[in-house]
């Protein structure tokens, strides 16, 4: 039992990393990024290629990768995302709008990694070695990335509440229109979180490639999982994303260690429905009326 849980927090804590990225881009930016996963996707192929092509730890690949997606997610935002928040009359609008770039996208990016890596699993051996944990053996690869991912939601946290900056991100969050009258520059706040955004999704891909194999498909995946995070931690909200993330995880170990693995994406969407049909705005969101 005690190792199911410690999987589950493992998982769930990388569920909620991966779901930090997409609700700063929803909850702020206001864009609905069906293209999410794959950038995942994409910083986990950069990280298999440094590895193995290069020699270079996954760990530095992430002071390479993570701004690279930074201004790439920027340069999306500015270029194909920008026309459609001048042009949408409402958020309504908005989100329709960015959902079929975003979905168009996709294939774009799938496509190309596609065409270059083929439809073949990828993996590779980094600290592929048991070690010992609150009594627990556990893979240190496993370990290593849940202690960075603690370390990036602390600092995101400590960036939204202690900052200047993340005090105009969560004004945005709130009431872009508002923020507009307390001299925040709201498109630029907008950019820059739908980059950070981004950016922690691929600080995710890298992690995940570390002790999981990936294909150039996979994409689709851990954007579903990254929604079902979302909304079932209330769109926008941090702490949601934690909560539902480890929920999440938990399920997932304790479903695939006592029931049948088979079962796990099953589960999944019956925790989803459930904390829908109690809570349709979700665990921490707010119900509009």
């Amino acid at each position: 039992m005690t190792n199911a849980i410690l999987t589950g927090l493992m998982l769930g804590g990388m569920y909620a990393l991966i779901a930090m990225g997409l609700t700063l881009q929803y909850g702020v930016a206001r864009i609905m990024n069906l293209s999410y996963g794959e950038f995942l996707i994409a910083a986990a192929f950069a990280s298999h290629w440094l590895f193995t092509g290069w020699a270079i730890s996954p760990f530095v690949g992430l002071a390479l990768v993570v701004p690279l997606a930074f201004v790439l997610n920027f340069a999306i935002y500015k270029l194909l995302l920008t026309p459609l928040v001048r042009r949408a009359p409402n958020r309504d609008a908005l989100e329709v709008d960015s959902i079929l770039a975003t979905f168009g996208l996709t294939f774009v990016i799938q496509g190309s990694m596609l065409a270059l890596f083929g439809g073949a699993y990828y993996s590779y051996s980094f600290l592929a070695f048991p070690v010992q944990f609150l009594g627990e053996t556990v893979a240190a690869n496993r370990l290593a990335a849940l202690g960075i991912t603690i370390l990036l939601g602390l600092a995101l946290y400590l960036a939204l509440t202690r900052t200047r900056a993340g005090t105009a991100v969560r004004a945005v969050a709130v009431d872009p229109f508002a923020a507009q009258l307390v001299a925040i520059n709201v498109p630029q706040a907008s950019a820059l979180t739908f980059a950070l955004g981004g950016a922690l999704g691929a600080a995710a891909g890298v992690l995940v490639s570390t002790f999981l194999t990936f294909s150039a498909s996979s994409g689709v995946v851990f954007t579903m999982k990254a929604l079902i995070v979302v909304v079932m931690g209330g769109v926008g909200n941090m702490l949601g994303c934690l909560v539902a993330g480890l929920a999440l995880g938990l399920s997932e170990a304790l479903v695939a260690s006592y029931v049948d693995p088979g079962l796990t994406l099953a589960v999944n969407f019956a925790l989803f429905l459930t904390v829908l049909l109690v809570k349709p705005a979700g665990l921490f969101g707010r119900a509009t009326r």
